[in-house]
Formats: C-alpha cells, structure tokens, sequence
C-alpha cells in the first residue's frame, strides 16, 4: 500500500511540472521516410463553401514538376493553439464572447489551446483540450503595456519550438498588432518573420492572423501600423492560411473572422507525396492547382523535404 501511495504521488509530481513548463500534450506520430504532408485549405466561389474535393481533383506541382499525390484526406483531428498578444488594447477583450461562441461552435476534433505572447515567450494558460468551455475560461483582458511590449514573432517561435510532432492538422490562431518592439526598428520586416515562417511550414503550422491596435503609443502610427500588418499578412499567407483586418482601428466586431475561419478549418485536408531532401533536408517550392470549377486552395508556399539517409 506503501509503494502504491509514492508511486501515486511521483505520477502527479510529474503531470504538475509538465503543466508548469508549458509542454504541450499531443499524439505524436512519426512520418514515413520521405514522406511529406501539407495541410490544404479548400476555398470557394465568394468564401462559399467548396464542393469535397478528391484526390483525383488535385495537381501537385514541386518547383513547377509535376508530382504524384500519395494521399489525399479530409482532416480529422486539429490542433488549435490561440495565442493572444498581451500587449493589445484592453478593449479588445469584449470580443471574447464571439471568441468563445467560436471555440463552442468546433468539433470535439478540435482540441484547443490558449497562450499569452509576452517578452518573447507563449505564456500557456490551457493546454489543448476538447473541452471548449475550459478552453474558455482561460481569455482574460490582455496586460496592454509593462514587460508585454516584445515580439509576437518570438512567441510564436517559442510556442512551435515547444509543440511536438504530429501527423494530425495544426493551426495558431494569432491576435495581434504585429508590431515587433524587440528588434522590429524601423525596419519594413522583422528580422525575425523569415525564421517564423519557416519554422511554421518545417512543422506543417498555419497561422492565421487577426490584427488589432495594442496599447502603445507607438502603435497608433500609420506607416508602422501598415507595415506591422503586412508582415502578419504574409506570414499567413506563406503558411497556407489568412490575416484579417480591416484598416488600422480597431475592428467593430471579429465574429465575421471567426465564421470564415471556422468555414476554413472544416474544409482542409491532408496531402501526402514522397520526396527526398538529400542528405540534409531542404525546402521546395509547391504550387496546387485543381480544374473543378470555382475551387483555390490555400497551402503553404514551400515544404521542407525531410533528409533521407
């Protein structure tokens, strides 16, 4: 009874440092050699809704050759990490109960997470969970000033650095104003967007993006405000997923975002193709095309091809 006792209480010494570290829990399942999957976002006429696309509906192309799909799947379970700036504006949090009402409308496929980016860290307040009401529970009023004024580009680094491997479909939804205080400058870029991006389509992660203002002054810009927001726009765009915002204020309401997103999700699938990155590793450029009539995809621009030994 002794030895049963400390065994209980080593299990639960562990689980609580595991949550205390920030270590996300997942299924994770290795790749088949030379094997690579991208997640692909099926787009209609006018964001309608895409017919269901199949296999023989898709042409590959790998810097512009023709490739063979090896599979082709409509996704199943999905990983969703919400990582919410706590330098936003305060106001923002009025939102939360269309954000919610977003998290309610997922399937129980849908495992969620919600984090803070916050000096340069994904500051975890729940891990992934099914569970969409306590997924819920974790939105609070964003910080808006002190040790939050950082990167969201480091957080999001932070936060990919620490998700393990999975074969099932990963998605970050970011809020926002993609100012880069910590090493943005006066730069068009930040210096770390390029590193962002390819960390995201290495681990098959699209990012989605909303933008809204935080609560420096220095936020309140125009030319810094456009620029932070093409830097969110194309860090979506080469990870196979969208950015929204509508001019430099505030949005009225997000719920029209989280419906299109939510339109997004429940229309992606798994394309699988072999290929060989060399001794090394390397990326690709990949282009998707299909001929049924009114149907884009959306997919990240490269795909790292995995080192075969």
């Amino acid at each position: 009874m002794v030895k049963k006792i400390k065994a209980s209480r080593f299990a639960t010494m562990i689980a609580a440092l595991v949550l205390a570290s920030g270590l996300f829990v997942s299924n994770a399942r290795a790749a088949a050699p030379g094997a690579v999957t991208m997640t692909v976002t099926a787009v209609g006429k006018k964001d309608m809704s895409p017919p269901i696309v199949t296999k023989d509906d898709v042409q590959l192309y790998l810097n512009k050759e023709r490739t063979q799909v090896a599979d082709w799947k409509h996704g199943g379970k999905l990983y969703l990490a919400v990582l919410i700036d706590d330098s936003l504006d305060g106001g923002i949090a009025n939102q939360w109960g269309d954000l919610k009402s977003f998290f309610d409308a997922q399937p129980d496929t849908t495992y969620i997470s919600v984090a803070y980016a916050r000096n340069g860290t994904a500051m975890l307040a729940q891990d992934f969970t099914n569970d969409h009401e306590l997924a819920a529970k974790a939105l609070r009023i964003p910080l808006g000033g002190g040790g939050a004024f950082s990167s969201p580009y480091l957080a999001l680094l932070d936060l990919m650095k620490r998700w393990p491997s999975s074969a099932d479909r990963r998605s970050i939804l970011l809020l926002s104003s993609g100012i880069d205080y910590f090493r943005g400058g006066f730069d068009l870029r930040s210096p770390d967007l390029d590193s962002t991006i390819s960390r995201a389509q290495k681990q098959n992660i699209n990012v989605w993006t909303i933008y809204a203002p935080d609560a420096g002054h220095r936020g309140r810009g125009f030319f810094i405000v456009n620029r932070a927001q093409s830097n969110l726009s194309e860090l979506s765009d080469e990870t196979g997923a969208e950015s929204f915002y509508l001019g430099t204020a505030a949005p009225v309401t997000l719920k029209p975002y989280f419906d299109e997103l939510s339109m997004h999700l429940s229309n992606q699938y798994l394309l699988t193709f072999k290929a060989s990155g060399g001794a090394k590793g390397r990326f690709e450029r990949v282009r998707l095309s299909t001929e049924l009539p009114h149907v884009e995809f959306m997919a990240a621009s490269q795909a790292f091809l995995p080192a075969v030994k």
